[in-house]
């Protein structure tokens, strides 16, 4: 059973994933605090940088932005990309394996919400070449 206390988490409570582009703290899910039905992180994109493009077989993804603004590009169902500009209170929703990206163009680090149902992609971001874990704060 989980401990009551588990089911707080602030980013640097958790090891974080490292990237070229920013890092990933996974606050939510399997690993963390027995949730199954999905996991949820917290990013971090400093100016300048972003993610590539990429999708999560066969989950979803709900990404909410917290802080700052950039662009979010994501594919329709025919592979064409759609890019938007978002900022500080816009969620996007990236449908079941849909190939998407986003980039920091802004000022200041891009902070982001990510939701990914069922659980289970943010594990096989360890795999990829520029992986590198961050020790947790506390």
């Amino acid at each position: 059973m989980t401990d009551v206390k588990d089911l707080y988490r602030y980013p640097g409570d958790v090891d974080a994933f490292g990237f070229d582009w920013g890092q990933l703290s996974v606050t939510l899910g399997p690993k963390i605090n027995g949730a199954q039905q999905f996991s949820a992180a917290v990013v971090t994109v400093p100016p300048g940088q972003g993610h590539a493009r990429h999708n999560h077989p066969g989950s979803e993804e709900i990404i909410f932005i917290l802080k700052g603004e950039g662009e979010q590009m994501v594919e329709d169902e025919d592979g064409v990309p759609h890019t938007e500009t978002v900022r500080a209170g816009c969620t996007v929703f990236i449908p079941e394996s849909r190939f998407h990206s986003t980039l920091n163009t802004g000022d200041e680090e891009m902070q982001i919400f990510v939701v990914y149902a069922p659980a289970g992609p943010e594990e096989l971001l360890k795999e990829l070449p520029d992986f590198h874990l961050i020790p947790a704060k506390g």
